[in-house]
Parts: structure tokens; C-alpha cells; sequence
């Protein structure tokens, strides 16, 4: 077993979420790809908790094909917890992560590789294009990572996902890094190592609709920023210092008026609009700080990331899936 592990050159890692309907493509377009590069190759499909025929449509290939792995969830658990259930049962010396929507071409995966050839550990595919999404994804994306390369201090490429090119040193320190909430393309930038790009134009889908809904896309930004900035904190505490400045200021101005100027301050609309709107910044520091609280609490509970409830691949290569 060791010796077949070791001969492994490439592994491809592909999430899975109710995509029977291009499954069977998707598995041909990969295999041509992967049979470019090497012979020893191994697909490692993450089933996570498709509620239709997906994970029977893997079974069936993988009794065909041995080089067809599965992993199945007991629930789903969400994208970037299958990809790293993905990565930690993988056996290659380059990892490829791709997404099972046929959005991203498998036919890119041997430029990908050929960069990674020249010495590069990190080959991320970069969007020229993104046909068939909607002015208000790509708009809110782009504000987005833009936004995060600004207050963090990591530099994240712009206009990438998750497929990308990882060498296996990449790997090993991927999976020794604890945090229950992934942000996979963060995590990979902040390790560093040799970077390059190869730029594509990414399709529409072939079936189906996305699965990355508003409230999805506005937790994996939360994800994200908490994760590699604190600048949300900073906020929160400049905002508390400025109010009570205003605060001390108003208070010195009626008792001013009081004493000197010998007035009553009256305005009890006022008094309520300024009391709600203080009280509306209180709770959005709380809320803040409250998001950074909970994402303390999940990693201090050690739950695991994900439940396995069957699989055909080997034993895990560390126990990462218990973090």
C-alpha cells in the first residue's frame, strides 16, 4: 500500500452538492485531462450530502475505475469543509481543487500543472470572464475581495476561487492549520511559497443553479474577514471612542447652558434619536465582537468539521478531519 501511495502524482479534489446531472461529463472531461499529465492519478470526489442520485452515480464509476474515490457525508457540512475532506484524503505530489459544476474547465487542469512543473507551489486559475452570473455576484465579489485585501495584511489574488494547483508541501501545512472555519483561498495565500496564475474564462453552468445562495455568500465574507483581519474590531473601537467624545460634549454644552447661559435644554425628540441611534452603534460593536466570540467557541469545542459516513479511500493521511 505504501508504494502505491507514494507513486500517486496527482490528485484531483472535486466538492459535490446535488450535481447528477453532470456528473457523468464531468468524470470524462477529468479523466482526459488527468491521463495528459500521468497515468497515476486518483479522483477524489466529496459527496456533501447530495439529497439526489449523486453519490450512486460515484459508487457505480468507482467499481469501474479504482482511481475513482468517494467520500460521503452524514449531513451537509458545506463547499469548503468537502474540499478540505478532499485534501486530507489525497495521496498526490500536486493537488487540484475544481469545483463539480463544470463551471471551471478540467481542460486547464494540465496548464495548471505545467506551471507547477517550473518550480511554482500555488497555481491558481484566474477569471478573465464569468459568463452566466449576475451583475450583483460579480459586483459584490469584486467589492469583496477587494475589500479584504485592503484591511488584511495577506495578499489574495483577485478574481480566483478555489481552483487552484497546491503542492504537496502546500498540503501538509494546510491541513496542520486548526481553524474550524475555513476560508481556503485566504489560508493558502497567508502560507505563501511560489505563486503563478493562468488566466481562463469561466463558464456558465451546465445544470442546475448554484448553491451558493445570498445568505452562503454573506457567511463565507463573514468567514473570511474574521478569519484574517481584525479590522471590524478596530472598528468597533473607534466607534465607541468617537460617540462617548460626542456624548462628553453634549454634556459639557447642558451644562453650560444650565449654569451659564441660565436655559433649559429641551427636545425630547432629539434626546430619542440620538439614544436609539447610540444605542443601534452598541449593538452593531456587540454584534461584531459577538462574531469573533462564536468563532472562538467552535474551535475550543473541537467538533469535528465533518462526519464520514462512508468512503472508499484510504485511511486519512493525518486526522485532520477532526478539526
Amino acid at each position: 500500500m505504501e508504494s502505491e501511495v507514494k507513486k500517486t502524482e496527482l490528485s484531483i479534489v472535486i466538492p459535490v452538492f446535488n450535481e447528477e446531472a453532470v456528473l457523468e461529463p464531468l468524470i470524462m472531461r477529468l479523466r482526459e485531462a488527468c491521463q495528459r499529465i500521468t497515468p497515476e492519478y486518483e479522483l477524489i470526489f466529496v459527496n456533501d450530502g447530495s439529497n439526489d442520485n449523486s453519490l450512486a452515480i460515484l459508487k457505480e464509476h468507482s467499481v469501474e475505475d479504482d482511481r475513482i474515490r468517494y467520500i460521503g457525508f452524514s449531513r451537509n457540512f458545506g463547499h469548503q469543509n468537502a474540499v478540505m475532506a478532499g485534501i486530507i484524503r489525497s495521496h498526490g505530489e500536486a493537488v487540484v481543487l475544481i469545483d463539480g459544476d463544470l463551471q471551471d474547465p478540467p481542460e486547464l487542469i494540465p496548464e495548471l500543472y505545467a506551471k507547477y512543473r517550473e518550480g511554482f507551489k500555488v497555481v491558481y486559475a484566474k477569471r478573465i470572464q464569468r459568463k452566466g452570473e449576475s451583475v450583483f455576484k460579480k459586483l459584490s465579489a469584486g467589492v469583496f475581495y477587494r475589500m479584504l485585501k485592503k484591511i488584511t495584511s495577506i495578499d489574495i489574488p483577485l478574481d480566483t476561487g478555489d481552483f487552484r494547483l497546491i503542492s504537496r508541501e502546500v498540503v501538509n501545512h494546510l491541513i496542520g492549520m486548526g481553524e474550524s472555519s475555513k476560508f481556503l483561498r485566504g489560508q493558502i495565500a497567508w502560507l505563501g511559497f511560489r505563486q503563478a496564475s493562468v488566466s481562463f474564462e469561466r463558464q456558465e453552468r451546465k445544470a442546475g443553479k448554484t448553491k451558493y445562495t445570498l445568505r452562503k455568500m454573506m457567511r463565507f465574507a463573514m468567514d473570511g474577514i474574521t478569519s484574517f483581519s481584525n479590522f471590524p474590531l478596530q472598528i468597533a473601537t473607534f466607534l465607541g471612542f468617537f460617540f462617548s467624545v460626542i456624548a462628553f460634549c453634549i454634556i459639557l454644552y447642558a451644562l453650560y447652558s444650565k449654569f451659564i447661559l441660565e436655559e433649559v435644554v429641551t427636545g425630547w425628540t432629539s434626546i430619542m434619536i440620538s439614544s436609539m441611534f447610540i444605542g443601534g452603534i452598541q449593538l452593531l460593536c456587540i454584534g461584531i465582537i459577538g462574531e469573533y466570540i462564536s468563532r472562538i467557541s467552535v474551535d475550543v469545542k473541537k467538533r469535528p468539521s465533518f462526519i464520514i459516513e462512508e468512503t472508499n479511500c484510504d485511511q486519512e493521511i493525518s486526522t485532520g478531519d477532526k478539526k
